[in-house]
């Protein structure tokens, strides 16, 4: 699903279609499947449901796993979307997965906080 593209991130291609929910999501068994694959360190029992840190255009954003969201479609809320244009959603698209200590570095930076607003809200 995702290839190894820099330093910083792997690349893939996924249906993107907006949804009206605040948060992005995907899959529940693939974003399980990328977080074991992609995220953990072998090092014991770690959680597979912590949220991933994807790259669409120039905003980063948190997706979560979810049951209703078919196979190999990312579903992105409305408003992180205003800058793409989707004539017949869902449409094909690259996307960037931030690498595992990618993506903690951006979330350690990025807490949601009354300055900041909320993550997907701001490009890095």
């Amino acid at each position: 699903m995702f290839e190894q593209f820099s330093r910083g991130y792997y690349l893939g291609r996924l249906y993107v279609e907006p949804h009206d929910d605040a948060a992005a999501t995907m899959c529940r068994e693939q974003h399980e499947r990328v977080n074991r694959q992609l995220y953990t360190t072998g090092d014991g029992v770690e959680r597979t449901d912590l949220p991933l840190v994807m790259k669409l255009g120039s905003q980063h954003f948190t997706v979560h796993g979810d049951d209703g969201v078919p196979a190999d479609t990312l579903a992105v809320p409305r408003d992180l979307l205003e800058d793409h244009r989707f004539e017949n959603p869902p449409d094909l698209r690259e996307v960037f997965l931030a690498k595992a200590d990618h993506a903690q570095q951006l979330l350690s930076v990025s807490a949601d906080t009354p300055e900041n607003g909320p993550f997907w809200n701001r490009t890095h």
